[in-house]
């Protein structure tokens, strides 16, 4: 949404092609607004409707997708990363991520 020059050209494509649905899970959006009550991430006061403005699908976080993490392997230790890796697994959802730690969970993933 900020077209952060962070976000790889891959993960642009993707996420903009058309016959993707964008998923924006519910623990993306609490690990934003954690990072921005401590100060490492500032967000504009529009960026709650700026993203339901978006034609992205919500992913909230369900007690069957949290009691996966226990299951995971430890190949990553972030509790929100391990999160999502989880929804993404029980979901049969792509995780589109920059982060190579991520890959040992499986196929799921995708570096972008």
């Amino acid at each position: 949404m900020a077209n952060d020059p962070l976000l790889s050209e891959k993960a642009r494509s993707l996420i903009a092609e058309p016959q993707h649905a964008v998923f924006v899970s519910a623990v993306t959006i609490w690990e934003i607004y954690l990072k921005q009550s401590i100060g490492k991430l500032h967000i504009t006061d529009s960026f709650s409707k700026a993203l339901l403005n978006e034609s992205f699908e919500s992913l909230p976080l369900t007690a069957r997708q949290a009691s996966v993490v226990g299951e995971l392997p430890w190949h990553h230790r972030d509790p929100f990363d391990r999160m999502l890796i989880a929804q993404a697994k029980i979901e049969r959802l792509t995780l589109l991520t920059a982060d190579a730690q991520l890959k040992p969970y499986g196929d799921f993933i995708e570096l972008a």
